[in-house]
């Protein structure tokens, strides 16, 4: 039996997340594998559990004991090694089984985690999964009255990459000179797997998988993570820039002046082309991300659905509706093709794929879509987040629209702000986005006046 006050600490919203040796140790790792497994047999999932890992260098060992911890209640397991979380994703979508990635994604070399989804990549939440989990741990697991399940290895990165490459048949019309950081984390073992299939010239950064991340944190919605990558697109004369989180389930982009690319700009461009080939389709998108993004998918003909901040809020909106893309502006784009799940790699391949179809640059390809002026998120501690909600609401009610979807949403004519409170931290998270960079500085500027004085 595991103490509640612990599991509460290293059970976040939407994974399991620690640190290594004080937190995440083998022993716990083998009691959630079969907690796991006692959760996937009361939902009746297939009885064989997929496992991949990242290039922590804890990360093997802590896979090997949640493995027996699968096994010990009789269910099988495939381990398929190092893994990207969406070759993960891949895996439970072409096995059609549950599965486990081993990662910590963009934190620190100190911390490692799991994320956890039912098969055909269905994504385990707080409300999908992680409470009940969460509840048979502190309960106890009783001894499985079934015979210990076996474990086997299976290479999948040859099938991921047909996979995604079988999705853009239309040959390169021009080739593109391509700067790659993969952070030192999973990308470094992807990318050149899908990159040499490629009409690209690429110039690699950061491929070495080194899970302790010597040059810089494996985190790029950092923009100081993101300034080696944009001088070297500026030195190479580059096409295109593409930097991955550690686990690569994110990208983020530099355009051929070193500019970095508002994730809203790819949201939108991915939007256009998806709906040119299901035209009326729905299409997700996250409430901090452009409101460009709802007037693209308007304008071409789709249905634009507004989400909550999350991927498995966007994952289960996008099976309600049917939709078939989603992007949020963290950087994280889902596809049905993809089986809902969200692909940093095959966020890049969209990019790629139009920008080597077009004669322009990508900051020309891409200007329709840079429509407003937005702040980015910016946190800021706060002690008692409700009075702090209650006082913004007291200051802006009269003059704006508010709905409360995920925090709080002010409205008006030229601008909108969001903040919502984080799920981990005492910190209330701002987006602005103004008509004009001078009207969201302002707002910007107001706002956070009022939350930090």
């Amino acid at each position: 039996m595991l103490k509640l006050e612990f599991l509460n600490s290293i059970i976040k919203a939407y994974d399991v997340r620690g640190l290594v040796d004080k937190e995440i140790t083998p022993d716990f790792t083998f009691a959630l594998g079969a907690a796991f497994a006692k959760f996937l047999q009361e939902e009746h999932e297939p009885a064989s559990v997929v496992i991949g890992e990242d290039m922590r260098p804890s990360s093997p060992l802590l896979a090997t004991a949640f493995a027996d911890g699968v096994t010990s209640q009789g269910m099988d397991v495939i381990r398929i090694g190092l893994a990207s979380t969406d070759m993960l994703y891949f895996a439970s979508g072409k096995l059609n089984m549950p599965g486990a990635m081993f990662t910590a994604s963009h934190n620190p070399a100190a911390y490692n985690g799991i994320k956890l989804c039912k098969s055909a990549a269905q994504p385990i939440g707080q409300e999908s999964g992680l409470l009940r989990i969460k509840q048979i741990l502190v309960e106890g697991i009783p001894i499985a009255n079934r015979p210990i399940g076996k474990e086997s290895s299976q290479e999948l990165l040859v099938d991921y990459v047909d996979f995604l490459l079988a999705l853009f048949p239309e040959e390169n019309k021009r080739k593109l000179k391509v700067v790659i950081d993969a952070g030192n984390g999973m990308a470094g073992f992807t990318a050149p797997a899908v990159m040499k299939r490629l009409n690209v010239e690429v110039i690699p950064m950061y491929f070495e998988l080194d899970g302790n991340f010597p040059n810089h944190e494996a985190n790029p919605i950092e923009a100081k993570n993101l300034v080696d990558l944009q001088k070297r697109v500026k030195k190479e004369r580059a096409d295109i820039g593409l930097a991955f989180d550690g686990d690569a389930d994110r990208c983020f982009l530099v355009d051929e002046n070193g500019d970095l690319v508002n994730p809203s700009a790819l949201t939108g461009l991915i939007a256009k082309r998806e709906l040119a080939r299901k035209p009326g389709s729905t299409i997700i998108y996250n409430l901090i991300s452009s409101k460009a993004v709802r007037e693209i998918v308007e304008e071409n003909g789709g249905k634009a659905v507004r989400s909550r901040v999350g991927h498995s809020y966007i994952k289960k909106l996008m099976a309600q509706t049917g939709a078939i893309f989603g992007g949020e502006h963290s950087g994280h784009f889902y596809f049905a093709d993809f089986w809902r799940a969200d692909s940093g790699m095959l966020a890049a391949l969209f990019a790629l794929s139009e920008l080597a179809a077009s004669k322009e640059p990508l900051s020309k390809l891409l200007a329709p879509f840079n429509r407003y002026s937005s702040s980015g998120e910016i946190n800021s501690v706060v002690k008692d987040i409700p009075a702090k909600l209650a006082e913004l609401t007291a200051k802006y009610q009269g003059d704006h629209e508010i709905d409360e979807l995920d925090g709080l949403t002010f409205t008006s004519e030229r601008y909108w702000f969001n903040v919502r409170p984080s799920n981990t931290e005492p910190l209330l998270r701002l987006n602005v986005e103004g008509d004009t960079p001078a009207t969201m500085q302002a707002v910007r500027d107001q706002v956070l006046q009022t939350i930090r004085g």
